[in-house]
């Protein structure tokens, strides 16, 4: 995945994102290359997006505007707003202030294993 600027709009992300899954291993057979499913919420609500989608075979959940909520991606989306959090609780991640984007990969990196090791932890 490539690091963008702040200001960028994410569904211009949404392919490279998708062209980046690794293989899904463990089942017998070759292994899956993509998702059966990409959930967005609508900020994603493009019907060229949908589309760009649908061409790669993979279907599209996404949210549409101006349409009531309720549309059940809360729950989903919930998990990665929780794991946002998590990152934003480390400070050097917060506000971004290194130029190098090594070494902010890094950083996310690093914070990654910490709340990893957390979790483990508790298990244990």
């Amino acid at each position: 995945m490539s690091l963008t600027g702040g200001n960028r709009n994410d569904v211009t992300q949404l392919l490279p994102l998708l062209a980046k899954v690794p293989s899904v291993a463990g089942l017998v057979g070759r292994p899956r290359r993509r998702p059966d499913v990409v959930l967005g919420d609508r900020g994603y609500d493009h019907d060229k997006y949908r589309r760009l989608v649908w061409a790669l075979g993979i279907k599209p959940v996404i949210a549409r505007r101006g349409v009531a909520h309720g549309s059940g991606l809360g729950a989903h989306r919930w998990v990665v707003e929780r794991t946002i959090a998590w990152l934003h609780g480390f400070r050097r991640l917060r506000v971004r202030w290194e130029r190098r984007d090594d070494i902010h990969e890094a950083f996310l990196g690093l914070a990654t294993c910490l709340i990893t090791h957390r979790h483990v932890q508790r298990l244990c």
